[in-house]
């Protein structure tokens, strides 16, 4: 089967090289849609090579679409570019690859992801298990925050051997931003689902958020690292909570 590997970007200077270089030998093509870089991103990818073009911002799900919308094969790799494809995850990839395969197969990958230069493997991050090879005839991401693949179809999921190298935060602040980001948009989505406000929840859920990822999935076990991933974690749920009271109050 011939593979079309997808990313899309928006200021990922420090990431893409190397997400491309681990495409080579697995992708037939690699397309690439930008939202809007102001940094070296463009260059590197169109000295790369590969289809490169830009598209105004969509939403997660909808940007994801267009840029597979744009591939030349149905068979579509999945791929964000501040992650990278290990080398036992490529022979596996190339497994399958030199074999024709049914429609309605779906190959998914374990994701380890780098946090201040350590692999994180407990605190619930690991092995998050990833679809992330599938034909675009029976499938399409969609939801708004953590978008996800639905599928038109019944499909038998295969999962590869080796992982998906995600390297996805430099420095603590990294993580914290991004975690108070998403909250924030959780709470606003929350909000718009007519979820009612409970400030029971905005007092109990940070602390056993906390108790879930440091003691029953061993966050412990990763140090310091594992020690504020869970705090920020559970400072992350009361904000999504706080958000969604912030703005149902402004309703009343």
């Amino acid at each position: 089967m011939k593979i079309s590997a997808v990313i899309i970007t928006k200021n990922e200077e420090r990431n893409i090289l190397r997400c491309l270089n681990s495409l080579l030998d697995v992708a037939d093509e690699i397309v690439v849609v930008d939202s809007g870089s102001t940094d070296d991103t463009a260059a590197i990818c169109e000295k790369f090579g590969v289809r490169f073009m830009h598209h105004d911002w969509l939403g997660y799900s909808e940007q994801k679409n267009f840029a597979n919308s744009l591939a030349e094969n149905d068979w579509i790799l999945s791929i964000d570019a501040d992650e990278e494809i290990s080398d036992e995850l490529k022979l596996s990839i190339l497994g399958y690859k030199n074999n024709n395969i049914e429609d309605d197969i779906v190959l998914s990958m374990n994701r380890l992801t780098n946090y201040c230069g350590h692999w994180i493997r407990h605190c619930g991050w690991y092995p998050d298990r990833k679809i992330r090879i599938w034909n675009r005839t029976v499938g399409q991401w969609q939801g708004e925050i953590h978008e996800t693949i639905e599928f038109s179809t019944k499909v038998t999921e295969y999962r590869l051997d080796g992982d998906l190298l995600h390297y996805s935060f430099a420095t603590p602040q990294d993580y914290e931003n991004q975690q108070f980001k998403f909250a924030k948009m959780r709470g606003q989505h929350y909000f718009m689902k007519g979820k009612k406000h409970a400030s029971f929840y905005m007092v109990v859920s940070p602390f056993f958020s906390f108790i879930q990822h440091y003691f029953f999935q061993l966050g412990f076990l990763d140090g310091k690292d594992g020690w504020h991933i869970c705090c920020v974690t559970a400072k992350a749920t009361r904000l999504k909570y706080k958000t969604l009271k912030e703005l149902t109050d402004k309703k009343l």
